[in-house]
């Protein structure tokens, strides 16, 4: 279907655009939610008059964003969670933990404005993008932790996922003095007692 951009998508193209999408991403998307119109000679027309008021709507929303981008820009917000020894979390960071945890923050953000590939499935820092106007995007960071000393931590830098491992393989790998499997408790292994018995003779 071909359609005319009402405003800015990214990797479609900008206002005034025609560009042709599918039909379903039209449909579900772009037409409902007021983000394009159906590109026929009528809408043409439509679009153009309006064109200049349009445009000027989008620059003041984009001002806007821009300053609450440099409020929010840069935040960290701290997700406490439980996980196993090897950091994978019982669950994970959804776009609504994010949503929340900016909120209370005092941060006006929808979800929708929270653009997370996949859910965050292990404790560390993770570089999160917002959305606030399809021309203005910042980043936050999320900072996934089992408690707030750990959190810490993260946050001065230190790579706790990587120290858990180094911990977990000095365990796997401990070390163990070789011994005399024959000794009884509190006898010298037989090497060890003989250089004993020369030093004593030397001595003698």
């Amino acid at each position: 279907m071909d359609i005319i951009l009402l405003e800015r998508i990214e990797k479609l193209g900008t206002i005034g655009d025609v560009v042709s999408v599918k039909d379903g991403y039209a449909r579900n998307f772009l037409l409902p939610n007021k983000k394009a119109l159906r590109a026929n000679a009528a809408n043409k027309k439509v679009f153009e008059a309006n064109r200049e008021r349009l445009e000027a709507e989008n620059a003041e929303r984009r001002t806007d964003a821009e300053k609450q981008g440099d409020k929010v820009a840069g935040t960290e917000i701290v997700l406490i969670r439980a996980s196993s020894n090897a950091g994978q979390l019982y669950g994970s960071v959804s776009v609504r933990d994010i949503t929340v945890a900016l909120n209370e923050k005092g941060h006006d953000i929808d979800k929708r404005q929270v653009i997370l590939a996949q859910p965050i499935k292990t404790i560390g820092m993770f570089d999160v993008t917002i959305a606030l106007h399809p021309e203005v995007h910042v980043t936050i960071k999320a900072n996934v932790a089992r408690s707030d000393d750990e959190a810490s931590l993260q946050s001065e830098g230190v790579d706790v996922l990587a120290a858990m491992f180094e911990e977990e393989s000095a365990e796997q790998t401990g070390f163990t003095e070789d011994r005399d499997p024959n000794a009884e408790p509190g006898e010298i292994a037989d090497a060890e007692a003989e250089a004993a018995e020369g030093e004593d003779e030397e001595q003698a």
